[in-house]
């Protein structure tokens, strides 16, 4: 059987993580100057607090859905004297209605609906929510989810330093870093295209993602060392490419079971698990392709040009 060389290719994997990271960026900058944003990643209502209501026409009733017309929800909305509302007409037909605004009190909610039920149509009661977050409690979480994000990299970090050295760290932790940021850029396109928003679910995805990915990777510096001390004086690449192949099955097949599970509960997990759901596919996918084609060939693409002299040849040297 022909062995897959991954390193000659390391480029051209280096360029196709470039092109997704470059594009999330250029996403989180222009949601930054979105007035409606006004961050890298539009924020639900568990980081931003306030009052977020959701609404959907209740189809069983003749001539009642219809799509939704958003400049008549804005002229009813500000009749109403709520300042600076986030609009947002939802779902595959635009029958639903999501407004996000500073906490309304319960009267100022129920004249709302039932303005809107007036002019727009009558919605489903058992599709409508009201959810209120106080800002300080979102702004807690939003903190706190920084700071468990901050802290697993850094002992991530030091418990491979201390188990391999440090270079072999050093590059899982960019891989890690890749997962992360290729995540947070396609939520950032998701939210400015389509108006996907992030809550607290999406920091424990993030957690999660970090601790599968460095898993894979872990189990590949595990060969790549362990071939390293059998050959010492086999070139890097070689070695690389034979660690990976020797791995990459074990890879591919424990993430896809992970993605099988993923998408059922994407599918048929309902709309709160549904971005969560959806965070850790995109996550763990890109924590197997880093395993495999970022942090394995950027290891070898430093010691092919700063070897490190096998000990065998130390002590010949010295004698």
């Amino acid at each position: 059987m022909k062995k897959f060389s991954v390193t000659k290719q390391r480029k051209w994997w280096w360029l196709l993580s470039t092109v997704f990271i470059l594009a999330g960026i250029i996403s989180m900058i222009l949601s930054w100057t979105n007035p409606e944003i006004r961050s890298p990643l539009r924020q639900g209502l568990d980081f931003t607090g306030g009052s977020k209501l959701q609404y959907e026409l209740d189809c069983s009733i003749d001539n009642n859905c219809k799509p939704i017309d958003i400049a008549a929800v804005r002229e009813i909305v500000k009749n109403q004297g709520i300042i600076d509302p986030i609009i947002q007409v939802v779902g595959k037909d635009f029958t639903g209605l999501s407004i996000r605004s500073k906490d309304l009190k319960v009267d100022a909610r129920t004249k709302l609906e039932a303005a809107l039920s007036e002019k727009i149509g009558k919605f489903d009661p058992k599709r409508t929510q009201n959810d209120t977050v106080g800002p300080t409690l979102g702004a807690e979480l939003f903190q706190n989810g920084l700071i468990a994000i901050g802290l697993s990299f850094g002992l991530i970090l030091l418990y491979l330093t201390i188990r391999f050295k440090f270079d072999y760290a050093f590059f899982a932790f960019i891989a890690l870093f890749h997962d992360v940021f290729i995540t947070v850029g396609i939520f950032s396109i998701l939210g400015l295209v389509g108006g996907v928003e992030i809550d607290s679910l999406f920091v424990v995805a993030l957690l999660t993602i970090i601790g599968f990915s460095v898993n894979d990777t872990v189990v590949i510096y595990d060969r790549i060392r362990e071939v390293i001390s059998i050959n010492p004086n086999q070139p890097i690449d070689e070695i690389v490419d034979d660690s990976i192949n020797q791995t990459m099955s074990r890879s591919i097949n424990t993430t896809l079971t992970v993605l099988l599970t993923l998408l059922s509960i994407y599918l048929f997990g309902g709309d709160t698990l549904k971005n969560f759901a959806l965070c850790l596919i995109i996550g763990f996918t890109a924590g197997a392709y880093s395993s495999i084609f970022i942090a394995s060939t950027l290891f070898g693409w430093w010691r092919k040009n700063h070897p490190v002299t096998p000990p065998s040849v130390a002590v010949n040297s010295e004698s």
